[in-house]
């Protein structure tokens, strides 16, 4: 019998701090086909959630799978994320949590299924990538100071919106700023 993985315990045991705390425990997710989210709110082939008892209904933390029913924009939603797909918990109030190596197959290497139908190779190739002048920090995108620990944001990443609507749309990420989950070490 294969030995089953800390990480759901892991998990679990932040969520159940946070909530003995106060805090909102939310998950940084890496997205992939498995990932049952809204994808209107995967930026960069990530999303984070809130996942909070007010924010969430039915959660279930099992060993394979996170599940709950949420509302976006006010419409009831069922989420389903492997586990393996979290990348970390965190409590939003403070940053504090833990982060977890998600391993991501490289964009580059073509599906299995492809190569088994004889596709003929295709030789590398370059394409010109357009430059975008770099955004100033002001309005909706921008984290505001003391919502996210700058000594847990990774280097260069990009705020992730979140940050609940209203109180009916608790899950229900935004326009608003959200804080960063732990750098990974």
């Amino acid at each position: 019998m294969a030995e089953i993985s800390t990480k759901p315990y892991l998990i679990r045991a932040l969520y159940e701090w946070c909530a003995d705390n106060g805090y909102r425990p939310y998950i940084a997710v890496a997205v992939d086909e498995r990932t049952v989210v809204p994808r209107e709110f995967v930026r960069n082939g990530e999303i984070v959630l809130n996942i909070s008892a007010v924010a969430t209904n039915r959660l279930t933390i099992g060993n394979e799978l996170l599940e709950f029913e949420a509302r976006f924009g006010g419409v009831a939603r069922q989420v389903s994320i492997p586990i393996e797909n979290i990348s970390a918990i965190f409590a939003q109030e403070n940053g504090h949590g833990m982060a977890f190596e998600v391993h991501r197959p490289p964009a580059d290497e073509a599906p299995p299924h492809e190569e088994a139908a004889g596709a003929p190779a295709r030789a590398p190739s370059l394409a010109a990538v357009p430059r975008e002048a770099p955004a100033a920090p002001s309005g909706a995108g921008a984290v505001p100071e003391g919502d996210a620990p700058a000594s847990r944001a990774a280097p260069g990443a990009q705020p992730r919106a979140s940050e609940p609507a209203s109180s009916s749309d608790a899950a229900s990420p935004s326009d608003s700023a959200a804080p960063q989950p732990p750098a990974r070490a």
